[in-house]
């Protein structure tokens, strides 16, 4: 697994980075384990890309496999950049200020748009211009109204496109949500109605959502390699970007995720936090396993007792996020309960992940809870 690892990071950071790679062409049995590990990470389009061109792949079902995933990487970026096109005419002619999120802005760090993969677009608004935002493109766009929780929007375009419309970049998370909930105040009009952060803002909220995530299970490689493309490829204060990080309790994980993003492609060395890291991160595919979650969530409610008991009975904030007109109204949680118990008996699939839940909160073992600990402590985070 080591081994298959480095290779998988040489082929990207050669592909993205401008890394020198000397390989040989690889057996077939090794390109099929490569593939499952790229693209459980979706780097497979990238690790294809660059054996590809090099002619590192023997003919057969694995080769094209990974033609598959380049071509698909090339037709999402396409449709996407199209629909984010379309969303800024629209937004910006009604005089809704807007801001790309993430990937969308991501992708111009890389040698080609289409390198950094993403499953749906995000956009930031104005919490209170967010319905009339939604409305505006249900309207002109045709996009379906999916659902509305306690950050975002969720829309789909006809084209098949998922928008995420934030009206917050909150992550339900104390350290980093004060930080996030004044967004505003870092970004600066860019052309026309569109807004972008100040760099040292886009660093800070990068590693803010990754921590997010890396505390929820897990958050795959391609955080990293987009922490390298900003640590090398974008000018930044570095004072004002570590101020930022020391407001929002991050600074020790901001400092081991730079180390592992050039272990895994600027050629450093390992320390004994970063291994610990990759190990986490890679038993996980883009969003973690159910493992790391099931640990962080039972170190979060103090034991799997008490995490069954909140998977019951869920917590009032918890419930907020899943129900936000719950906001502000705490008498109305019993009521609230009910409605999700409701929800959970009326769907056999829900009634039967909860099942799975609690199998696997029974199934966690103590030394992989202690761990799991260790490693948080050693990034200085809270679970």
């Amino acid at each position: 697994m080591e081994q298959l690892t480095r290779t998988m990071m040489q082929l990207i950071a050669s592909e993205v980075c401008g890394a020198a790679l000397d390989l040989p062409p690889l057996p077939e049995e090794t390109a099929a384990k490569l593939y499952r590990l790229s693209a459980a990470h979706d780097m497979a389009h990238l690790t294809g890309s660059a054996l590809l061109r090099r002619g590192l792949l023997p003919p057969g079902s694995v080769r094209d496999a990974f033609e598959k995933q380049v071509m698909l990487a090339v037709y999402r970026c396409e449709t996407q950049s199209g629909e984010l096109s379309r969303l800024r005419d629209t937004l910006c002619a009604a005089g809704i200020p807007f801001l790309p999120l993430k990937g969308a802005v991501l992708r111009t760090l890389y040698p080609e748009p289409w390198m950094r993969t993403s499953c749906d677009i995000d956009v930031l608004v104005p919490e209170e211009q967010a319905d009339s935002a939604a409305r505006l493109l249900s309207e002109q766009l045709d996009y379906a109204y999916e659902f509305k929780n306690y950050h975002d929007i969720s829309m789909k375009a006809p084209s098949g496109v998922h928008l995420e419309l934030h009206f917050s970049i909150k992550e339900n998370t104390k350290s980093i949500d004060p930080l996030l909930s004044d967004c505003w105040s870092y970004a600066f009009a860019s052309a026309n109605c569109e807004y972008r952060f100040s760099n040292e803002y886009l660093f800070f909220h990068h590693l803010a959502h990754a921590s997010y995530h890396f505390l929820h299970g897990g958050c795959g490689v391609r955080p990293f390699l987009d922490l390298w493309l900003l640590e090398h490829r974008v000018s930044f204060d570095a004072a004002r970007r570590d101020t930022l990080l020391a407001q929002a309790g991050l600074t020790t994980f901001a400092a081991q995720a730079r180390h592992l993003s050039e272990v895994w492609f600027g050629g450093a060395a390992h320390n004994d936090v970063t291994r610990d890291m990759e190990r986490y991160l890679l038993t996980g595919g883009v969003y973690g396993s159910a493992e790391n979650l099931m640990n962080m969530q039972q170190l979060r409610q103090g034991g799997r007792a008490r995490y069954v008991l909140s998977r019951v009975w869920m917590p009032y904030e918890s419930l907020c996020c899943k129900y936000p007109s719950l906001e502000g109204r705490p008498a109305l949680t019993p009521l609230y309960q009910l409605r999700r118990w409701g929800q959970l008996l009326l769907s056999s699939a829900a009634t039967k992940r909860s099942l799975h839940e609690l199998q696997l909160a029974a199934s966690t073992t103590e030394d992989s809870r202690a761990r799991a600990l260790d490693l948080l402590d050693k990034l200085d985070l809270a679970p």
